[in-house]
């Protein structure tokens, strides 16, 4: 039974870097040692494995063998990951989170957050994410039961004791039902016209606001915890109901949901904020992704104050 050694880190940094070089001196000259030195590792490395990852015969430039190609994938990636480790260790020794966990309100634009993320991956490659999305009460809270070490909420977090907040965008919430609803079919809606029809709520998962109601003006409701739903029931008919304008602009495009124009339910605007544990500051990179929602809050106002003008 052929059973191969185990090689050395270091060993399998030389095979690389012949291989990225183009030759032995090539790499002596990268790693900053002889060529006799670069030529023993890989000597011992063969003699390790048990195979030939080198044809030096006939050519100047080191071949790879048929062995040594089929491994070179396999090396690459233990060099990846100890990469990786190196820095997430660095990291840790710098202060940065091995773990971000991110609460954030389901009004917030998917667009929004997805950018935001994104950059954050390459930002923070080493850091890993938990992303809750809840709605209403149940972000602040995560972050008072320390399940999320920073929330993006709603309005709701304001004045909660042991909660630091900062103020970070909004977003328009409009009224609205599908065309075929009794109000979608009105050309106009007369003051308290909303009150006869079935109000669709979405309702906080937690207990946090347990009993409290928000924009809700029609006695008549179905409570649904979850946004997407309430957007599947709205186009279906079975209410109407308040949104997030960004999430059902394509339906409103597509005639799919009409905007109701009622002078006693207009809608208005959701607010957000960044909030965090007064007794527990968040860290480099979660104060970074609090920093970039903050930011954006700030061309939500830029853009605001345009279309005033």
């Amino acid at each position: 039974m052929n059973n191969p050694g185990i090689p050395t880190f270091d060993q399998l940094r030389i095979f690389l870097t012949i291989v990225d070089t183009g030759s032995f001196a090539g790499a002596g000259r990268k790693l900053n040692r002889a060529v006799s030195v670069i030529s023993y590792g890989i000597a011992n490395l063969e003699a390790q494995l048990g195979l030939t990852l080198f044809d030096r015969e006939g050519t100047k430039k080191p071949q790879l063998t048929v062995a040594g190609r089929a491994l070179l994938a396999e090396v690459r990636s233990i060099s990846h990951g100890i990469d990786g480790l190196r820095a997430k260790v660095k990291g840790l020794l710098d202060g940065l989170e091995a773990e971000v966990n991110l609460a954030v309100d389901v009004m917030l634009p998917a667009e929004r957050l997805g950018k935001v993320l994104r950059t954050f991956a390459k930002e923070f490659p080493t850091v890993q994410l938990r992303l809750h999305v809840e709605a209403l009460g149940a972000i602040t809270a995560m972050v008072l039961d320390r399940g999320a070490a920073i929330g993006l909420s709603g309005p709701l977090s304001a004045g909660v004791e042991g909660i630091e907040s900062i103020s970070a965008g909004s977003v328009a919430m409009v009224p609205v039902a599908a065309p075929d609803h009794p109000l979608g079919r009105m050309e106009a809606i007369s003051p308290g016209a909303g009150r006869d029809y079935t109000q669709l709520v979405l309702t906080d998962r937690s207990r946090f606001t347990e009993g409290q109601d928000f924009s809700v003006s029609s006695p008549k409701t179905w409570r649904l915890a979850d946004l997407g739903a309430k957007h599947a029931l709205l186009r279906e008919g079975i209410g109407w109901g308040n949104m997030p304008l960004p999430m059902i602009e394509p339906d409103l495009v597509a005639g799919t949901l009409v905007r109701l124009v009622m002078p006693d339910h207009p809608g208005g605007t959701y607010r957000f904020s960044g909030i965090w544990r007064r007794d527990t500051p968040p860290g480099p990179a979660a104060s970074w992704l609090l920093e970039q929602f903050v930011a954006m809050g700030r061309e939500d106002k830029e853009l605001e104050g345009m279309s005033d003008v």
